[in-house]
């Protein structure tokens, strides 16, 4: 626990650092926030926020993880440094996917960005990657924990492959459409990461809980600046990325069914958006005033700061349901 609390102070340090370096540059960059004119007028103030900021989580990931792989070599604890390496592969993979569509709309303008297919087709490609790691690699099997019922079930190869490469994609996808509230996302997904964190501490599985670590480190470096009102947003380069470590770490400790519990949040973020769609072709109106489910919260009269910390409660007292259950 202390070596975790270590990790995660020089994350936030270093975070802290390298966003007072990068988000001047993004700034000279002219590497600008498009704000939707269907969208809350308090967003249009936001026209011109640097984005992509993810790449000072990303960065501070790369840097720590590779100081923390020296350290544990040089004193002999080469199989948990090795194990560190898959999980950064897997958070830059997608950040780099993010990035990619983050650079083909701001710094190309190109307004459609990364196309949907080649989007897909990377995320895709990553995923199976990382789950044929875990099966064949680590060989941790296809064991899947279901909370409450506190057992383990054993799934068929054939199902828990496309199953686990689903819940990586469907995480990804949540935080992204959890990312439009100064701050909403960065928080949200701080703490889901801490409650994976105690998991992986409590379980034994120090790679998990010293990753977890970091990454909680990087956010609230990055979140110092990610605050109402923000001066620099993640962009699709950290929402993908902080999706794929979520859904990585929960797949590694054999429990991405707890998701549903601890990242419900996001996850009723991505229904508002299935119900939205669907209502409205089915009846050409909007059941909610918009979505993702924030926006319908603004549009009804709250502020952002209210949104961010009612959904960031409502996440800290899910992620105590989740260990509870567990």
């Amino acid at each position: 626990m202390i070596f975790e609390a270590k990790t995660l102070i020089i994350s936030f340090v270093i975070s802290i650092i390298l966003g007072l370096i990068i988000i001047p540059i993004l700034k000279k960059l002219k590497v600008g926030q498009i704000e939707r004119d269907d969208g809350p007028q308090s967003h249009l103030k936001k026209q011109g926020t640097p984005t992509m900021g993810g790449i000072i989580i990303i960065i501070t990931m790369i840097i720590v993880v590779t100081g923390t792989y020296i350290y544990l070599s040089v004193n002999a604890e080469n199989e948990l440094a090795n194990k560190l390496l898959p999980i950064l592969l897997l958070t830059i993979g997608f950040g780099l996917i993010g990035f990619i569509d983050d650079f083909k709309k701001l710094v190309l303008k190109n307004t459609e960005g990364l196309k949907p297919s080649y989007k897909m087709i990377g995320l895709l490609i990553i995923s199976v990657a990382y789950v044929i790691y875990l099966v064949y690699g680590l060989k941790i099997g296809t064991e899947t924990y279901i909370p409450i019922l506190k057992t383990y079930i054993d799934m068929p190869i054939y199902l828990y492959i496309p199953f686990a490469i689903i819940v990586i994609l469907g995480a990804t996808n949540a935080v992204n459409l959890t990312d439009g509230i100064d701050g909403l996302s960065s928080s949200v997904c701080a703490i889901i990461i801490t409650c994976l964190a105690i998991i992986g501490i409590t379980s034994q599985v120090y790679e998990v809980s010293i990753f977890a670590s970091m990454v909680i480190g990087a956010i609230l470096g990055f979140l110092m600046f990610n605050i109402h009102p923000a001066k620099v947003f993640m962009g699709d380069t950290g929402s993908l990325m902080l999706g794929g470590v979520i859904s990585g770490l929960a797949l590694y400790l054999k429990m991405p069914l707890l998701l549903i519990v601890i990242a419900l949040v996001p996850v009723i973020e991505t229904l508002s958006v299935i119900i939205q769609v669907g209502y409205f072709k089915k009846t050409g109106k909007r059941f909610f005033k918009m979505a993702p489910l924030h926006h319908h919260f603004e549009l009804s009269g709250w502020k952002e700061n209210k949104v961010v910390i009612v959904f960031s409660v409502v996440t800290l007292l899910l992620c105590v349901i989740g260990l509870k259950i567990i």
